[in-house]
């Protein structure tokens, strides 16, 4: 009855892998937490991944995780250094947080890295890369209540996601790591050294080839 009852939770996890890998999430845990916190529907709005400027998804890359095209999920040279670091820095992959945020909660328990240590390969080997970063910058919270890219665009700057330039790029990817005390609009000294940094280095992940397996074409 237990190897049973594995086998469908396995069976369950590959059908929901298989699912987003075509269909938008229409809501995650985190978005329907916080819209609770708050009394009303948070803001998202859902566009594909050609409609968001190839700058955004470059700048996320550099500032989230610049060997995203060459894992496979895990980082591991990341891994090692966060240990050595005594784990006061991330090593979470842009991978590992589409499955936090699209299937899991938030939180560090053993329990959601357990499954996220599961479920994260399985995105990699269905999901190309470009469908990884257009969940991923779909349903990351930009702000308190705003919710992916677009309406992040139209929060900050009254502007499409499409529209975005490399600076207005670069700073709504340096406000994802604390979206509720920074702002792109209103940069600290802090946001503002950070997103100087991820320009260059969106520009730089370019010219060396580590974009290439997300670029369109």
């Amino acid at each position: 009855m237990v190897l049973r009852a594995v086998l469908v939770v396995a069976a369950l996890v590959l059908l929901a892998v298989v699912l987003y890998r075509v269909v938008a999430p229409p809501t995650t845990y985190t978005m329907w937490s916080e819209g609770r916190r708050l009394g009303q529907p948070v803001d998202q709005i859902w566009v594909g991944v050609d409609e968001i400027a190839p700058v955004m998804l470059r700048s996320v890359v550099a500032a989230e995780d610049a060997n995203f095209c060459t894992h496979w999920g895990f980082d591991m040279k990341a891994i090692r250094a966060a240990i050595d670091a005594g784990g006061n820095r991330g090593a979470s992959t842009i991978s590992q947080q589409v499955v936090k945020n699209a299937y899991l909660w938030q939180g560090r328990t053993w329990t959601r890295k357990a499954l996220e240590a599961v479920i994260t390969p399985a995105v990699e080997a269905i999901w190309p890369k470009r469908r990884i970063l257009e969940v991923y910058l779909n349903i990351a919270e930009f702000d308190e209540g705003v919710f992916g890219v677009e309406s992040a665009a139209r929060h900050y700057f009254g502007t499409s996601a499409a529209a975005l330039s490399a600076t207005q790029a670069a700073r709504l990817a340096a406000i994802l790591p604390d979206p509720k005390d920074r702002s792109a609009s209103n940069p600290s000294g802090f946001v503002q050294r950070r997103s100087g940094q991820i320009r260059d280095g969106a520009a730089t992940i370019q010219r060396d080839g580590r974009a290439a397996c997300f670029e369109d074409g």
